[in-house]
């Protein structure tokens, strides 16, 4: 169970510099990159848990690196994707209220 906390603390960490370090992050939310990195997290250490990956010997590293880097991959994903997204839906609105 600890490596469970450990995974969330490191993901939601992670999630919290990804928002940060985006240069669009004004586009979306602080708490999104974070809260998809979170559950990105825990669902993979749930599958590899329940897989038997954990607390053998030889496998222990996989419980606690895998869902940490899926989780920041995730918040990376999420973030390049909705920067770019909202920006040009952004740009779009404007351009539209800007003709009338």
């Amino acid at each position: 169970m600890l490596s469970l906390v450990i995974v969330v603390l490191v993901t939601v960490a992670s999630g919290f510099i990804v928002w940060a370090n985006d240069r669009r992050h004004a586009k979306y939310g602080m708490f999104l990159p974070a809260g998809v990195a979170t559950a990105v997290g825990m669902v993979a250490w749930i599958i590899c848990m329940a897989a038997g990956l954990g607390y053998q010997p030889g496998l222990t590293w996989i419980p606690w690196i895998v869902p940490m880097i899926a989780g920041a991959a995730a918040a990376v994903a999420l973030a390049a994707f909705l920067g770019r997204s909202r920006t040009r839906q952004d740009t779009h609105r404007l351009t539209e209220a800007l003709k009338m």
